[in-house]
């Protein structure tokens, strides 16, 4: 059963939880999500001997909102440190989606000593193009204006197969109805594209731990590209990648699978993780 984890730094609170025992896994989820959509409500790996500690990011879900505004990685990743120490966490391994995978390469390249592996799910930033704000700027600003509805306006569905459209529509509402405040996630969503985790991939190549990228095919999910992730994968030294075959449904969505590419990982870690 899970605990509860309440952590504040410099006046934001972060609201989190803390199941299983075992080595350590920390979940970081990705930008207008919440801690279940890490590993997609799967309790695999808290059952199969590890622990797993999973909170919102500030201004998401249950968190508060940024006591001083900010929305940058560098805030995320101080975030996610004093987590660990709050759980009493010395090394972990970091398991993170979208934004939660580029938080968790800047806290292995910050502190290195903390991290015995990554698991990115579906990254998105490349060093090497401008940053493209305006998609996010009108997510912001239909929340801001008419909530859910809103936001479900400006979100650019006819770039997904049909098929996949109903499903993600879902899953964006439910993770919208999740947020207790919504002006602060409007904040995140115009500050967290607009700030870089980290700035060539020449810092990806001097990662030591052991990397598992999950990648999802561009049908289903055109905002993290494969090519991206395949380059990732290519850059971070002995990285291994994983993807869906062609046809079905994205392996970022399946919690299971993913919790078992995870439990690869943190077996292939350094005993000290624990």
């Amino acid at each position: 059963m899970a605990a509860p984890l309440a952590v504040t730094r410099e006046g934001t609170t972060l609201a989190g939880e803390v199941a299983g025992s075992g080595p350590a896994v920390l979940a970081l989820h990705g930008l207008t999500a919440t801690r279940r959509y890490v590993l997609m409500g799967s309790r695999a790996l808290e059952r199969g001997g590890h622990t797993v500690i999973a909170y919102d990011a500030r201004g998401h879900g249950a968190s508060s909102p940024a006591a001083e505004g900010r929305y940058d990685y560098p805030a995320l990743v101080a975030d996610a440190a004093t987590v660990l120490d709050a759980a009493g966490v010395e090394r972990a391994v970091l398991a993170g989606v979208s934004m939660g995978a580029h938080t968790a390469v800047a806290l292995a390249l910050a502190m290195p000593e903390r991290v015995a592996g990554l698991a990115l799910v579906t990254p998105a930033f490349d060093p090497q193009a401008e940053l493209v704000t305006a998609s996010w700027d009108a997510l912001a600003g239909g929340l801001r204006s008419a909530g859910i509805e809103g936001f479900l306006a400006a979100y650019d569905f006819d770039g997904m197969p049909a098929q996949w459209r109903a499903g993600a529509r879902r899953v964006i509402e439910q993770r919208l109805a999740a947020q207790e405040h919504p002006a602060a996630l409007a904040d995140a969503l115009e500050q967290v594209p607009r700030s870089r985790p980290f700035e060539s991939y020449a810092q990806l190549a001097t990662i030591e731990a052991p990397v598992v990228i999950v990648a999802s095919r561009d049908e289903a999910d055109p905002g993290h590209p494969l090519a991206l992730a395949e380059h990732w994968a290519r850059t971070i030294p002995g990285a291994q990648l994983a993807v869906e075959d062609p046809g079905q449904s994205p392996l970022a969505w399946q919690g299971g699978r993913v919790s078992a590419l995870i439990a690869e990982l943190v077996a292939a870690a350094p005993r000290e993780s624990a």
